[in-house]
């Protein structure tokens, strides 16, 4: 028996959001867990946990070295995402209204982190920081991450110019105003939502960032990734989770925060 267009397209509607359902479901029933986890009353990762308590989080809050990890992970995401996007803002301008000859292959070269695999990045800051003597400094840290999280900006930059209608900053110009004022004044304002969005990029990348910062860590500057990933080799108690939580609950704000910037303004996407 023949389905007319009307079932055909019914089923498969159907099908389609229950393949997409099942799918998220398998990426985001870890999450759950995780997160279920850190409210166990078990001293151990058990899941289902036997009962739900708050204690975890009183402990992580109130010990010294979960704390100091959080708050470096915060200084170093905050710094990484201010020199992102200075960075960023000059190299998209010039990739985008630029006239020199070899813009293609910067435009590649800026965004070659992006396709390197992470861990040859990392040997290679390494050991030029190890050269140096800045390795385990804060200065290490932001420098490394700003190398991964760079390309980011700089795309959602790019972006944004290419969708600005240059006509108005020169209209602008024939005003009066110089071409500094109008950039500052019409340019800036424009591509706004994706110089926003750009810094979430690069504050997200340095957040969860664990491959560069198990590099530059030190007994006396870890990030918060680091030390899950140490703890993780002595203890399994739910602080990790708790730790886990805060990871994913701060970058799934820094996502929501992206996606509406970029439905305010396509340019951002």
């Amino acid at each position: 028996m023949l389905l007319s267009p009307n079932a055909m397209g019914l089923r498969l509607r159907i099908g389609l959001y229950l393949t997409t359902g099942a799918i998220a479901a398998f990426l985001l029933l870890p999450i759950l867990f995780i997160v279920l986890l850190s409210f166990g009353s078990s001293q151990w990762l058990v899941f289902p946990p036997p009962g739900w308590t708050l204690k975890w989080y009183g402990q992580f809050f109130s010990n010294a070295d979960w704390m100091d990890a959080a708050l470096a992970s915060l200084k170093v995401a905050v710094l990484t995402t201010v020199c992102a996007v200075a960075l960023g803002l000059p190299t998209a301008f010039a990739l985008v209204r630029g006239k020199f000859p070899g813009r293609e292959f910067f435009y590649a070269l800026f965004t070659l982190p992006m396709i390197v695999p992470l861990v040859i990045i990392a040997v290679a800051v390494y050991a030029l920081f190890l050269k140096l003597g800045y390795t385990g400094t804060l200065f290490s840290f932001v420098v490394s991450h700003v190398i991964v999280a760079l390309p980011f900006t700089i795309i959602s930059i790019i972006n944004s110019l290419k969708l600005f209608d240059q006509s108005i900053e020169d209209a602008a110009v024939i005003c009066g105003a110089s071409r500094l004022q109008a950039v500052m004044k019409v340019t800036f304002p424009a591509i706004r939502p994706g110089m926003m969005a750009g810094a979430l990029f690069a504050f997200l990348v340095s957040w969860d960032e664990v491959v560069l910062s198990v590099m530059m860590a030190s007994p006396t500057l870890q990030t918060l990734p680091v030390k899950m990933w140490t703890t993780l080799r002595q203890d399994l108690t739910p602080v990790i989770a708790v730790a886990s939580t805060l990871l994913i609950g701060l970058s799934v704000l820094v996502m929501l925060i992206a996606a509406v910037l970029r439905r305010r303004n396509p340019a951002s996407a």
